[in-house]
């Protein structure tokens, strides 16, 4: 499978060479060499298996960013956004890639947010004044 990350002005492309990619400032370790202050000298792995990028932070001070949410560990979509601190990158691999036309996708991974926000979860309470038997009135929630 090929991939390789493109710059999102389309100047840079990236090719992911190995299976499994180094992505970091240490010249002579990372296999993706990137000379900017903001990324850690192994800041994150890249692998490539059954069809699919896997992306692992190891611990990068300013973090690894997949759609503009920070991950510790996460699969890659074809036109997602992929950020090492503050290097923005488009993510393209498949079976077959045009050569020298980076193109930038609009697909890209819905972002989901982890924990509703609270006033979400107030609104959900307040606005269902004919709860059905599967409601959340059904559960009890205990005082603090």
């Amino acid at each position: 499978m090929q991939a390789r990350l493109i710059s999102l002005d389309g100047k840079i492309a990236i090719p992911l060479q190995n299976d499994v990619n180094v992505v970091g400032r240490k010249r002579g370790v990372c296999d993706v060499f990137l000379d900017h202050g903001s990324v850690s000298k192994c800041h994150c792995l890249i692998v490539k298996t059954d069809g699919l990028l896997l992306v692992r932070d190891l611990g990068s001070t300013n973090g690894t960013l997949v759609n503009g949410q920070r991950i510790s560990r996460g699969a890659l979509l074809p036109g997602d956004e992929l950020s090492f601190a503050s290097l923005k990158f488009q993510v393209q691999f498949g079976s077959e890639l045009p050569p020298d036309a980076p193109g930038l996708s609009a697909e890209r991974t819905e972002v989901m947010p982890v924990l509703p926000e609270a006033e979400v979860v107030i609104d959900m309470l307040e606005s269902d004044e004919d709860a059905s038997s599967d409601s959340l009135d059904a559960f009890p929630i205990p005082e603090l």
